[in-house]
């Protein structure tokens, strides 16, 4: 075990007990959990809340949405897990079972909330830069695959975006992901399936347009 979150709680499990521990969570999910909450909420910051969390409440313990602006969508566990709307997530709990359920999962709770100004295709760019840039270059789909889901996105960015990229963006994604020997590979096809499956009426709208449909640039 290398987890510092894990050796943080060996402490209290000692002092009290593991089944108290666990008893903190709910089934399948026991204990507490560390949520690194930044993006768009009034107080960015780590909060240890108790698995099985309501997401309403770890988003009020962040301060809520910031500048009044309503909710568009949330990545839950880090850029490796699938971004989730506002609805998917509004009911949903934090931990492994319900945000299985609810379309996502958990990861290591590097949460990146999203407000309605959010434009999801420059957001899917940044996330695929970064994906494009760790592939450490041993496996080809992650290598080459990566490449191209970064460049493609870009092309549509740039204005030059065609329809069919959509369906490119998917196919390629979807041979990265399982095909590679480390995770990174599924790691960076889970946000472009995602973003595209949730918010596709953005990547039309910007492939049609050569501008964001949120920010008109």
């Amino acid at each position: 075990m290398n987890n510092t979150e894990s050796f943080t709680s060996i402490p209290w499990i000692l002092e009290n007990g593991g089944k108290a521990f666990a008893d903190l969570g709910v089934p399948n999910s026991g204990g507490t959990k560390l949520f690194s909450v930044s993006g768009h909420v009034e107080k960015p910051g780590n909060y240890e809340i108790k698995m099985g969390t309501s997401f309403a409440e770890l988003l009020e313990m962040a301060g809520g949405v910031w500048k009044g602006r309503k909710l568009k969508a949330v990545i839950p566990g880090g850029p490796s897990t699938a971004v989730m709307t506002a609805e998917m997530i509004s009911n949903a709990k934090m931990d492994y079972d319900s945000l299985s359920k609810a379309g996502s999962s958990l990861g290591a709770g590097s949460m990146i909330v999203m407000d309605e100004t959010t434009c999801m295709v420059k957001t899917l760019k940044r996330l695929s830069y970064f994906f494009y840039e760790e592939s450490c270059g041993q496996c080809t789909p992650c290598r080459e695959g990566t490449g191209w889901v970064y460049r493609v996105i870009n092309r549509i960015t740039e204005g030059q975006g065609k329809m069919e990229d959509l369906e490119l963006l998917t196919s390629v994604s979807n041979n990265i992901s399982g095909r590679t020997i480390c995770a990174l590979g599924d790691a960076a096809a889970t946000p472009v399936l995602s973003f595209i499956k949730h918010f596709r009426a953005e990547f039309e709208y910007y492939i049609l347009h050569g501008k964001s449909m949120v920010d008109g640039k």
